[in-house]
């Protein structure tokens, strides 16, 4: 990564009204590096006010009238990065998850590696993550990992950045949680770097849309599928 390229914030969103707008005030806060960063917000058929939050915030801002599920939003989300001209797109859950003062660790990691595809790892510490979330994520990172050829210890983590030109050498097909896991196998299978970085683990109680039962057997069929890939 030579000069400076130009860096897009990813945020898909759905009825976080109160949480993305923490996130846009922390940003804020940050001033100058915030202010490379070209603010994108996918508002992934919300129901209350985020789409109102996003746009009095002046960011960009992408609407499905319905909600299309995470994996849609995260590809409307590269789409429109794209179209904005940006070499690099930060993806950040607008869920409270996710501390923006990390972005620049993102950042140095690509600029150190080279790498296309970089993703976040909360299991260096593990004790503020549910017991069962954390056994679950060893088991599908590991057959991510094996997959795309690449050790990613928290392949379930939303929180990455992706060089642009090499997310364009094939199709993301998936629409909701198992985006996350196709676009690591997809990365490796074309020959990308995939590096991690260390991110803090934060859970403060949010309500989560994962089914585990439904998000599991997509997860398995988007493992299936990618034998063909």
């Amino acid at each position: 990564m030579t000069g400076a390229p130009r860096f897009s914030l990813v945020l898909p969103t759905r009825d976080r009204r109160d949480i993305l707008a923490r996130t846009l005030a922390a940003l804020a806060r940050q001033g100058e590096p915030a202010r490379a960063l070209e603010l994108v917000v996918v508002d992934d058929g919300s129901v209350d006010d985020t789409r109102v939050v996003a746009e009095r915030a002046r960011v960009v801002v992408e609407v499905h009238p319905l909600n299309r599920g995470k994996g849609a939003a995260i590809r409307s989300g590269i789409a429109r990065a794209s179209t904005l001209g940006a070499a690099y797109a930060i993806l950040l859950d607008a869920d409270g998850q996710h501390n923006p003062d990390e972005i620049p660790r993102f950042v140095e990691c690509a600029r150190e590696t080279g790498a296309d595809l970089v993703v976040g790892n909360r299991l260096g510490n593990t004790a503020q993550m549910p017991w069962l979330r954390t056994a679950t994520n060893h088991v599908t990172s590991a057959v991510v990992s094996l997959l795309a050829g690449a050790r990613v210890p928290d392949s379930q983590n939303g929180y990455r950045l992706v060089r642009l030109d090499h997310f364009k050498k094939f199709p993301l097909t998936t629409s909701r949680y198992e985006i996350e896991s196709e676009m690591i196998i997809r990365a490796g299978r074309a020959g990308g770097i995939v590096a991690s970085v260390l991110v803090e683990t934060i859970y403060a109680g949010e309500e989560s849309f994962i089914n585990p039962f439904v998000d599991t057997f997509r997860f398995l069929r988007m493992v299936g599928k990618s034998f063909f890939w």
